[in-house]
């Protein structure tokens, strides 16, 4: 399977608190992680992966936040033919795109050929009561995914 790589940008704390408990899960189902927040990394470092997970938080009105600009602008020049993805984020339902910069991680992903193998989830500010579970549970489907044959 090799090693995932999950990757995320966070500002208030939120999308981290997200990020630990997809690790715990992917760890609980014996996964080998690379963490890293997005600002620390660029985009290249996705080329060493075949499994990767990204994580952001949704700027204003749907857009990424400036810790994920350069690298998405840089994912549009790279291949993902062949890599598995998973996204999550977190959000304000008091905006017209609740999480938008996740679907447009979705969109740029899908557009250079990776395959988004789960439903994205996405979470109103800082993940409380079950959605600590179901965010544990998200990693541990991305584990098992990523042990099935490619298609």
């Amino acid at each position: 399977m090799g090693n995932i790589l999950l990757v995320y940008a966070t500002m208030s704390g939120n999308t981290e608190a997200m990020a630990d408990l997809i690790e715990k899960g992917l760890l609980e189902a014996e996964a080998s992680v690379d963490r890293f927040e997005a600002m620390d990394i660029d985009a290249e470092l996705l080329n060493d992966y075949e499994h990767i997970i990204i994580g952001t938080y949704t700027w204003g009105d749907g857009d990424l936040p400036d810790e994920l600009m350069d690298i998405a602008e840089d994912m549009e020049n790279l291949e993902f033919t062949g890599k598995t993805f998973a996204l999550f984020g977190s959000g304000d339902t008091s905006y017209e795109f609740f999480c938008g910069a996740v679907d447009e991680l979705e969109k740029t992903i899908t557009s250079r050929g990776g395959r988004v193998v789960l439903p994205s989830v996405k979470i109103e500010m800082n993940p409380e009561g079950s959605e600590e579970e179901e965010l544990k549970e998200f990693g541990r489907q991305f584990a098992a995914l990523c042990r099935q044959p490619a298609e």
